[in-house]
């Protein structure tokens, strides 16, 4: 406790003075208000008559607030609080004339006064501290819990510890488990301020109580070293000083903390080593470390153990969350292998295009123009376009197999039963042939044999060269081209005979339905068979509507249902124009034509070279069906040569 008496030069304490000597009262004459704030010692501040005015109300104000106290003493004749001292600033006043004792007993009312009131203004700062504190921590939490990428969320973890302690290095194990033997902790991360130069080597140590990092994990208690190279000689562990020798570091304080999960196991081990009274010293010599470090106190134990908790849970959580994602993508690629097992035709189409998608993503986010000023898209909206490359086709499991590898206008099966006909008309002739030279010997002998076999055998030519003509327009028809006219009616002409088949019955050379798929104007699908294709997009997006993505991934059905929409509205199979179509599937739609015509195995029609297909393509930008920018940045970027597509 300190007594500070302000006075006049002239004051003189008169009768007081006893009470003041004992008191060992210090005395000062009248100074500038910062010469009477408090300090972190308590202070009574005794006023004589002659200078209560001389300091603002504020300032008295903020002293009390600080946990000082007041007395003012009287004038003479003066026995109550005068008007221009408010009461409420005063731990005491002492009237005038008084005695020793008087003033004794309102100094020590001013001494309790002052001490509660610096108790108080303790406790505050403690409780503003601590408020701090679970802030910070809370703070941290929220960024712990928000991070999904590992090395990042360690690298925030030791991050965050090193500056709420104000260490100068720090490390970070995790614990892995090995089939070769029991578990190890592996250091994953390295922070030395003081020598940032200094590369990281990672290595593994045992669970066991040999090492700092080992023993904290197999005891689950942390570790508080004072001086590490003076370790008291009844411990279990060691330190391992080749990282001192090797940079010429220092380390003495340290804190190693067990990191547990909420099932309080151990999953890593954090490492803090040199707290700092100055976080932004740097420790480059000797003396700097005796001068600047300091123990680690309890607080910081219980801060960093909180902390601790908080990363192991978050840990946890990126595991599971990585997890989660191989699972689901091992899905994926297992829906997608689905796909190809059923068209076969197609391997290789959906990465194909998941690939470039999101190579011209990446693009559009480097883009200057002013098209895409504004779009950008995130790691987990590429993964989002990633997926929806890659099941934009998944609705063909709904599709008939034999309709999705069709690659002639009549079904094998078909052409297959159509050259049996044809045989069975060969051979049908050549019976006929034999059997009508037959009959004439029969009939007439040997007379005009010759002249008749010779005009037989011209009409069986004849009727040969036609069934060979025949099977001749059928292969030319059943291929995927625009039917020509001649053909047309070569068709018809064989549709309009008639055969007599093995038991009786008259049948056409071609069925009806025959003639309808071999005189398909364009392509290998009547118009059945291609809405059946088409709807592949409903079933892709209704098998996609059942999987419960997740928030960021929860546009993957939409993005993929509109890949065979047009700009001008002439896509299917809604007929979405414009704006209607994200620019996720956008992209993807000029991907999946590009990939279409350029590839090589599809076998309803050969494969172009990137050249034409991008003149084919920039006729469709030109038509208004596709997005003019974003295939501009396709052709500029390069998309497409990443994916290798055939040369001529």
């Amino acid at each position: 406790m300190r007594y500070i008496l302000l006075h006049a030069p002239t004051w003189q304490p008169g009768a007081l003075a006893p009470a003041l000597d004992a008191a060992r009262v210090e005395r000062r004459e009248v100074r500038l208000p910062r010469d009477v704030a408090a300090d972190e010692l308590p202070t009574v501040l005794v006023l004589d008559p002659h200078n209560r005015s001389t300091f603002p109300l504020d300032v008295l104000r903020a002293l009390v607030d600080a946990g000082g106290a007041i007395v003012a003493l009287g004038r003479d004749g003066e026995v109550d609080v005068p008007q221009e001292m408010p009461a409420e600033l005063l731990a005491g006043f002492v009237r005038h004339p008084a005695g020793s004792r008087e003033f004794l007993v309102a100094l020590r009312s001013g001494f309790r006064e002052a001490a509660a009131r610096a108790e108080t203004a303790r406790a505050r700062a403690e409780a503003a501290m601590r408020s701090r504190e679970i802030g910070e921590l809370t703070r941290i939490g929220v960024a712990l819990g928000t991070e999904r990428d590992l090395k990042t969320l360690l690298d925030l973890i030791l991050t965050q510890a090193r500056r709420i302690t104000s260490s100068d290095a720090g490390s970070l194990y995790l614990v892995e488990t090995t089939e070769q033997g029991p578990k190890r902790l592996r250091i994953r991360l390295a922070q030395t301020f003081s020598k940032p130069e200094a590369p990281f080597v990672e290595f593994a140590v045992p669970v066991d109580r040999t090492s700092l990092a080992g023993h904290a994990a197999t005891t689950g208690e942390a570790l508080i070293i004072d001086d590490a190279y003076f370790l008291p000689p009844d411990v279990e562990y060691s330190i391992n000083r080749s990282f001192d020798e090797r940079y010429g570091y220092h380390t003495k304080s340290m804190l190693v903390i067990p990191m547990k999960d909420h099932k309080e196991q151990i999953i890593g081990v954090l490492q803090l080593i040199n707290r700092k009274r100055q976080f932004d010293t740097v420790l480059s010599t000797p003396e700097a470390v005796e001068q600047q470090v300091v123990p680690y106190s309890r607080r910081t134990v219980e801060l960093v153990t909180a902390l601790a908790g908080q990363a192991a849970v978050a840990i946890e959580n990126s595991r599971l969350y990585e997890d989660i994602e191989r699972l689901f993508e091992g899905f994926v690629l297992a829906a997608v292998t689905a796909i190809e097992q059923r068209d076969p035709t197609t391997f290789g189409h959906s990465g194909r295009v998941a690939k470039m998608t999101v190579v011209l993503a990446e693009a559009v986010d480097r883009a200057s123009q002013s098209a895409f000023r504004n779009i950008t898209f995130t790691r987990e909206q590429l993964r989002e376009i990633r997926y929806a490359g890659l099941l934009h086709d998944f609705g063909k499991v709904g599709v008939r197999e034999q309709v999705l590898v069709k690659a002639k206008k009549l079904y094998p099966q078909d052409l297959s039963l159509i050259k049996q006909r044809y045989a069975f008309l060969r051979r049908t002739g050549e019976r006929d042939f034999w059997r009508r030279r037959a009959e004439f010997l029969e009939q007439h002998g040997g007379s005009g044999y010759a002249a008749f076999v010779a005009d037989l055998e011209e009409a069986h030519r004849l009727e040969v060269l036609e069934l060979e003509g025949f099977v001749r327009v059928v292969e030319q028809a059943n291929e995927p081209t625009v039917v020509r006219e001649e053909q047309s009616g070569h068709l018809a002409s064989f549709a309009s005979r008639q055969y007599e088949d093995v038991e009786g019955q008259q049948r056409p050379y071609l069925t009806d339905e025959e003639i309808r798929f071999l005189t398909i104007p364009k392509g290998s699908l009547d118009e059945t068979e291609r809405l059946e294709i088409e709807s592949h997009v409903n079933l892709t997006y209704r098998f996609l509507q059942q999987i419960p993505w997740t928030r960021e991934l929860q546009q993957i059905p939409f993005i993929a249902y509109g890949h065979h929409e047009k700009l001008d509205g002439h896509g299917y199979p809604r007929g979405v124009a414009g704006d209607g179509i994200p620019i996720q599937t956008r992209m993807m739609t000029i991907s999946d034509i590009y990939d279409a015509l350029t590839a090589a195995d599809r076998p309803y029609k050969p494969a172009v070279a990137s050249g034409r297909a991008l003149d084919i393509m920039s006729g469709e930008v030109g038509c208004g069906q596709l997005d003019a920018s974003l295939f501009g940045l396709f052709v500029e970027a390069k998309v497409f040569d990443r994916d290798s597509p055939p040369q001529e």
